[in-house]
């Protein structure tokens, strides 16, 4: 009996506790943190001055799985901001040696995101991304809504599910 018992409450803290997380990161605010645009331009994660939702991925040139995520959304992308308004922000962590194929990159592919370089990991760091992919929805007053590490096929469609979530 004491055994089911203990196994009781620590089923019961696990759940309290896997709970709170889930609280926690969901109530997450954009952190600030100053980068550059593809021109150049200083720019402010927190003061975007975005209107609606916006879905931050980070990703870099090296990362297979980002572009494959990026690419797969870019044919989307369209009919979502039509639907919901949302703006994507493409944050590269793509360091100083590797920083020059961004443009390239993202004029090959003719990418209507907002992009941002994040060379030193700032961004990357407060936001707390250990490897890319790793995709944030945002809701219109910056709260952190759904975060998700990685792409697989299909994933577009869980985002754009929890995106539909903010709109309706």
């Amino acid at each position: 009996m004491k055994k089911l018992t203990v196994l009781y409450i620590g089923l019961i803290l696990c759940f309290s506790i896997n709970a709170q997380e889930s609280h926690n990161e969901t109530s997450k605010r954009i952190p600030s943190v100053e980068l550059k645009d593809m021109d150049g331009n200083h720019v402010n994660t927190s003061k975007l001055g975005l209107d609606g939702p916006v879905i931050y991925s980070f990703w870099a040139t090296w990362c297979s799985p980002c572009k494959r995520e990026l690419n797969t959304i870019n044919e989307l992308y369209p009919d979502w901001q039509d639907e919901t308004g949302v703006t994507l922000v493409a944050v590269s962590v793509d360091d100083q040696k590797t920083m020059k194929s961004v443009s390239m990159y993202v004029n090959g592919k003719a990418w209507d995101y907002v992009v941002l370089m994040d060379p030193n990991g700032d961004f990357k760091r407060a936001m707390g991304v250990n490897n890319v992919p790793h995709t944030f929805l945002v809701d219109k007053d910056g709260n952190i809504v759904y975060s998700h590490n990685n792409f697989a096929p299909g994933d577009e469609d869980e985002l754009y599910e929890e995106l539909l979530k903010l709109t309706n």
